[in-house]
C-alpha cells in the first residue's frame, strides 16, 4: 500500500475530511514506529543475553553495537516518512531538510554502530584472551581500535558531505592547502600525536609497565597511551600526565622489561679476622650456588676486594630470578641474613668504622668508634 491508498482509505474512513486523514495518517506511523521499536528492543535485549553467555566475542558485539543504533535508525525512518505525509498537504520550506536529515541520520547511525561494534570486539577479545591464561598486548589493541575508530568517523564524515552535495574532491584539495596553515598553527598538538605514534610503533612500553626516566622526574607505571598524552600512575598514586612529544627527547628506561634484579652489597670484616676471610668467602659464594632464588646464568663475584679505613672488604654481587620489587627484596633480605650466619660461624664479626688512638709512650693502643669524641 502505498501512501495515495492509504490516504484514499482514510479519507473513506472520515468521510472526506482531509485534515482528519492527514492526522490519522501520521497517527498510524507513530503507532507502527512505536510498537516496532517495542518489539525490536525486546528481541535484540534477548539476542544480547543469550550471546552474552557465547565462546566468540562477535555475536555479542555485533548484537549489542545493534541495539541502540537500530532503534534510533528505527524512529529516524518512521519521523521522516510522517513528515513526507505532511509535506504532501503543506508548502513550507522547512520539509525540505527532510532528505537530508535522512541521510544524515542514517549515516550516523551506522557511524555510531560501526564505533560501538569496534569498542566491543576490543574489550571481547581483550576479556577472552585473560580468561583464557593468554597474554594480551593491551598497547597494540588500543592503538588498532583508534585507528579504526578515525578511519571510520573520517569515512562518515566525507560520505555525509558527499550526500549534502558538496565535492569531496574540493574538500580534500581545501585540506591539502589548509593542512599547512593547520600544521603551523597546531605544531605542538602534531609533535604530541607522532609522539603517540612513535609510542606505538617503536614500543618502548606499553600499558601496565613501570618507566621512569633519568632526564625528568617521570617515575610510575603506565595506565593509557592517547594520542596526544600518556597518563602515568605514579608510586604515591598521583595521575601524571606526559605530552607524547616529550617521550622522543628524553630517555626511558623500563625496569618492568629487566631480565633480573642485581643484589650488589659489600661486607666489611674486622681487621683481626684477616685469617677468616678466604673460607666466608667460600662459604658465601657455596651459599649463593646453592640458593634456589638466585639466577646462576649471569655473572656471580663474590670476592675480597680491599683494604679499607677499618675493615676488610668483600664484594658480594649476584642476581635473583624474580624482577618482581617485593618478592627481591625477600631475597635479598634472605641472602643477607645468611651472610650474617656464615660470618657469626666462623667466629668474625661485622667490621664497624673506628679509629685507632696510639698515644706516644704507651703501651696499649685504644680502638674507639669513629663517632666517638677524642680528647685532644
Amino acid at each position: 500500500m502505498n501512501l495515495d491508498s492509504l490516504e484514499s482509505w482514510l479519507k473513506q474512513i472520515t468521510g472526506g475530511d482531509a485534515l482528519l486523514a492527514l492526522v490519522l495518517q501520521v497517527f498510524l506511523v507513530v503507532l507502527v514506529v512505536v510498537v516496532a521499536n517495542f518489539f525490536l528492543r525486546r528481541v535484540l535485549a534477548r539476542l544480547e543475553e543469550r550471546t552474552r553467555l557465547t565462546t566468540t566475542p562477535w555475536d555479542f558485539a555485533l548484537v549489542s553495537a545493534a541495539r541502540k543504533p537500530l532503534t534510533l535508525l528505527a524512529w529516524i525512518v518512521g519521523i521522516t516518512f510522517a513528515a513526507r505525509i505532511v509535506q504532501a498537504h503543506a508548502d513550507a520550506a522547512l520539509f525540505e531538510a527532510i532528505a537530508p536529515v535522512r541521510t544524515i541520520g542514517v549515516i550516523g547511525c551506522i557511524t555510531w554502530f560501526l564505533v560501538r561494534f569496534i569498542s566491543n570486539v576490543q574489550d571481547g577479545v581483550m576479556a577472552q584472551r585473560l580468561a583464557q591464561g593468554e597474554s594480551v598486548d593491551r598497547t597494540t589493541v588500543d592503538a588498532i581500535g583508534k585507528l579504526l575508530r578515525i578511519s571510520v568517523l573520517i569515512t562518515a564524515v566525507l560520505v555525509g558531505l558527499q550526500s549534502l552535495g558538496f565535492s569531496i574532491s574540493g574538500v580534500l584539495a581545501f585540506g591539502g592547502v589548509g593542512g599547512i596553515a593547520v600544521g603551523f598553527a597546531a605544531k605542538d598538538l602534531l609533535a604530541n600525536f607522532f609522539g603517540g605514534l612513535m609510542v606505538y610503533l617503536d614500543r618502548p612500553f606499553v600499558v601496565g609497565e613501570w618507566i621512569r626516566s633519568p632526564d625528568k622526574e617521570i617515575e610510575g607505571t603506565v595506565e593509557e597511551i592517547g594520542w596526544r598524552l600518556t597518563r602515568i600512575r605514579t608510586f604515591d598514586k598521583r595521575p601524571l600526565y606526559v605530552p607524547n612529544s616529550v617521550f622522543t627527547q628524553i630517555t626511558v628506561e623500563n625496569p618492568s622489561r629487566m631480565s633480573n634484579r642485581r643484589i650488589k652489597e659489600t661486607v666489611g670484616l674486622r681487621y683481626a679476622d684477616i685469617d677468616k676471610v678466604a673460607p666466608i668467602v667460600r662459604d658465601i659464594k657455596a651459599m649463593l650456588r646453592a640458593h634456589p632464588d638466585i639466577d646462576q646464568a649471569p655473572t656471580m663475584i663474590v670476592n675480597f676486594t680491599q683494604f679499607a679505613a677499618s675493615s676488610l672488604d668483600i664484594m658480594v654481587y649476584t642476581f635473583t630470578v624474580t624482577t618482581a620489587w617485593v618478592a627481591y627484596h625477600e631475597v635479598k633480605q634472605d641472602v643477607m641474613l645468611k651472610i650474617a650466619e656464615i660470618v657469626e660461624r666462623h667466629g668474625a664479626e661485622i667490621a664497624f668504622p673506628t679509629r685507632t688512638l696510639h698515644v706516644e709512650g704507651a703501651v696499649d693502643t685504644v680502638s674507639v668508634p669513629s663517632s666517638a669524641p677524642v680528647a685532644g
